[in-house]
């Protein structure tokens, strides 16, 4: 829940928020130090007898919203600053914190036009047509002989709307920073810039109020150039930069964009109309003819199609469904037609749970922005200093005109030292790795999960259901002392229908297979890690492993050899006494070895986890190249053989599927949830690959990597053009060269800084999975 900062009206996360104080038994947060220290001087001022703190926004992964929570937050729009996610606030405008432009908290096709970059537009267009004379004058000589006349005037006249109509927001904003304590780029932009101005404004009006030191040949030099040109330029990066972050939110607009806007009915008498998606609800039968995308998750009831789950899955080959088969919406049916029954309509769909995720992880921080943040709190006041430094080295001691020199290589160090690259550095790579991992299959809870899986060394996998297909087969029954094999399978289906189980459903799906008459069964009770037992026809049966039936012996070696055929082998007991055995084998994926393969390569070590027998888990491990088995684990073990590992120094990634790999999928430093497990597993996860194919390990992997060595880019250049910028600026190569930074040259210098930083990381969305 965020609260209302009730000096400036931003909303806060009170996790992050920058302060608090307790006012008449209520805690109220803020923004900055600057709005509590204001709220502490006068609290009446701004909340009257009470404090008026109000909720505006939960996190997207609260899964018990009712109906008008859901329409609520569908409706109401949000904005926040990209490099401040706790800042959120119910109209567009200035982050109290960096001063950057707030965006849309989630992207919607039907969007309005930026306001903002409308308006930096107009200012910039407007602004450079006015600058552009004024550059001329400043470039031409023949403009000289007029100095001590009109040319001022006309210089006023044409700076004056440029900068103070122009570079209006710069100054709300550096000053809003001066308020709040927070100083950032534009505390730089509006001191560089008005500095300028402000002089040369008074040496116009008047020149007799300055010392004849300052006059150069004569006259007083004028700034309006320079103080003009930057804004224009500043404008002209706002315009660049507001465009690229647009760009960002392409994922989340491009998935936006895979539902249709209806569909086409079938009706309980037979009729079929086409009707709007709001009006689908859960139960209908939806028709589906080639090439048309799925309007909402369900099943299929008739027909059969070749659908196109790219999108969604990031797989190019298109899978065969038919009656029976899930499908999800935002997909294409390629080929056939067929009818589905929906059952996951609106906001409950797997599409608009993954747009939800990856807007939740785009506002998300990776650890490493606490290093910019770090460097950011010390940066604009000691560039300040530097400034102050400059101007005064350069007044003093510098050539003549000193003041010249002085005043200009001052505002070029404020220039171009904004640190808005390095603000922009992580955050944008993040935005656009989370909409590329959605596009991929790869769905990322926040940020701070992928930058820690590309330390990842140590990958445990659960077999069921990830190395494995999840859906094993009876392979064998075998009985002792000439029990009937069909009788023994239709007692033990009994047991096993009441048990929810993956190889339960294996024993009563051959039972029904094989038509055996299955009967009802009493008294059933499952003992985690053993097996279950009930009671059927009066006979007493236990179907479970060897710590279930004791008196198993005979067995023990038929039992081995399915083990070392990769099977799992339960055995059956009636009244006590082990009368046979059933074998059940679940198939590996197509896929896993490939991608066991290469995450071998590239330096992972792999641990299986499985509850199965040591044979049958050495049968599975050894047809893969896995030489780490933890087997015969019972549930409760997993989370403590990841702790273990990670008590070992290990960076460890557990992959999983089912509830009871939940502690241990969150234990690990990453959770890799199988897309086609349960729900509490994908919630206790950091990663869900939407496939559940081992495959998707392999591409988070990519992503993660090629994530963090973007930010390493970023993070290099926005430190590197600082440290360089900052000393030239400051005129550190004129004694050696006689080379001098110009204010405008710093201004086009920063602007380039931030685009490049934007433009970098937008190379994420091409990068190869």
């Amino acid at each position: 829940m965020t609260t209302k900062d009730p000096v400036c009206g931003m909303t806060v996360d009170p996790a992050h928020a920058a302060g608090s104080s307790d006012y008449h038994g209520e805690t109220i947060y803020f923004c900055s130090v600057g709005c509590k220290a204001k709220f502490d001087a006068n609290p009446e001022k701004y909340v009257g007898d009470a404090p008026q703190q109000t909720a505006v926004h939960e996190h997207a992964h609260h899964q018990h919203h009712d109906q008008h929570a859901q329409e609520h937050a569908a409706t109401a729009k949000q904005w926040t600053c990209p490099m401040h996610p706790e800042i959120v606030s119910d109209r567009p405008g200035a982050c109290p914190i960096c001063g950057m432009a707030l965006e849309p908290m989630t992207a919607s096709l039907d969007d309005a036009p930026n306001e903002e970059l409308i308006d930096m537009r107009r200012r910039f267009v407007i602004s450079a047509i006015l600058s552009v004379p004024l550059l001329a004058i400043g470039m031409t000589e023949m403009f000289r002989s007029f100095h001590t006349t009109w040319l001022p005037w006309l210089e006023l006249a044409l700076a004056t709307p440029v900068v103070l109509w122009g570079g209006w927001p710069f100054f709300q904003r550096g000053w809003m920073s001066l308020v709040t304590r927070n100083l950032n780029m534009f505390t730089l932009i509006a001191l560089g810039t008005g500095a300028s101005y402000a002089y040369s404004v008074a040496a116009t009006l008047a020149p007799g109020l300055f010392p004849a030191s300052f006059k150069e040949h004569g006259m007083l030099p004028l700034y309006f150039e320079p103080a003009a040109v930057i804004t224009t330029l500043v404008l002209l990066g706002q315009v660049l930069e507001l465009r690229a972050r647009e760009r960002t939110s392409g994922a989340i607009k491009a998935l936006l964009g895979l539902t249709p806007k209806s569909a086409r009915v079938v009706m309980n008498d037979g009729s079929e109309h086409d009707l709007p998606i709001e009006q689908i609800t859960a139960g209908m039968k939806v028709r589906l003819r080639p090439g048309e995308r799925l309007p909402v998750d369900g099943v299929v009831v008739e027909g059969s199609g070749i659908v196109d789950e790219s999108m969604l899955t990031g797989e190019p080959i298109p899978v065969e469904k038919q009656a029976g088969s899930k499908v999800t919406a935002g997909t294409i049916n390629n080929n056939g037609a067929f009818v589905m029954r929906a059952e996951k309509v609106g906001a409950d769909t797997l599409l608009a749970h993954i747009v939800r995720m990856v807007a939740e992880a785009q506002r998300s921080r990776a650890p490493i922005q606490q290093l910019a943040d770090r460097v950011s709190a010390w940066f604009v006041p000691a560039v300040i200093a530097v400034a102050v430094l400059t101007f005064a080295a350069w007044a003093l001691i510098g050539p003549e005109p000193r003041f010249t020199h002085a005043l200009l290589n001052a505002v070029a160090v404020l220039i171009i030292a904004c640190p808005c690259a390095l603000g922009l550095a992580t955050p944008m790579s993040v935005m656009v790795a989370t909409g590329k991992g959605a596009t991929a299959g790869i769905l990322i809870k926040n940020a701070e999960e992928l930058e820690h899986f590309a330390q990842v060394d140590t990958l445990v996998v659960d077999k069921t259901g990830t190395i494995t297909e999840g859906k094993p087969k009876l392979v064998a029954i075998e009985t002792v002392g000439g029990f009937d094999e069909k009788r023994l399978l239709a007692m033990i289906a009994s047991v096993e229908r009441a048990s929810e189980h993956p190889l339960a459903n294996a024993i009563v799906a051959a039972a029904t297979e094989q038509r055996v008459a299955i009967g009802k069964a009493e008294e059933v009770r499952t003992i985690p890690g053993k097996g279950v037992t009930g009671t059927v026809g009066g006979y007493e049966i236990a179907i479970g492993n060897r710590a279930l039936v004791e008196n198993a012996g005979e067995l023990e070696s038929r039992a081995e050899a399915h083990r070392r055929k990769g099977a799992t082998v339960m055995f059956v007991a009636i009244d006590g006494n082990a009368v046979g055995l059933v074998a059940v084998a679940d198939p590996v994926k197509a896929t896993s070895a490939e991608a066991l393969n290469e995450l071998r390569a590239r330096g992972m070590t792999v641990t299986m986890l499985t509850g199965d027998a040591r044979a049958t888990a050495e049968a599975v491990a050894h047809s893969l190249g896995i030489t780490s088995i933890e087997a015969e684990v019972l549930p409760d073990q997993k989370e403590s053989i990841v702790r273990k590992l990670q008590d070992e120094g290990k960076v460890v990634a557990m992959a999983g599927d089912g509830v009871n790999d939940a502690p241990a999928l969150s234990r690990a430093h990453v959770g890799i949830a199988m897309g086609t497990g349960t729900d509490v597993a994908i919630e206790s996860a950091g990663l869900t690959l939407v496939k559940g194919d081992l495959r998707g390990i392999v591409r988070a992997r990519n992503l993660s990597e090629a994530m963090m060595r973007n930010i390493r880019q970023n993070l290099f250049f926005a430190f590197f053009y600082n440290l360089l910028g900052v000393p030239i600026a400051a005129g550190i190569l004129y004694p050696f060269f006689g080379v001098l930074l110009s204010p405008m040259i710093a201004s086009a210098a920063m602007t380039f800084s931030s685009v490049t930083v934007i433009a970098n990381a937008l190379r994420l969305r091409n990068v190869k999975l």
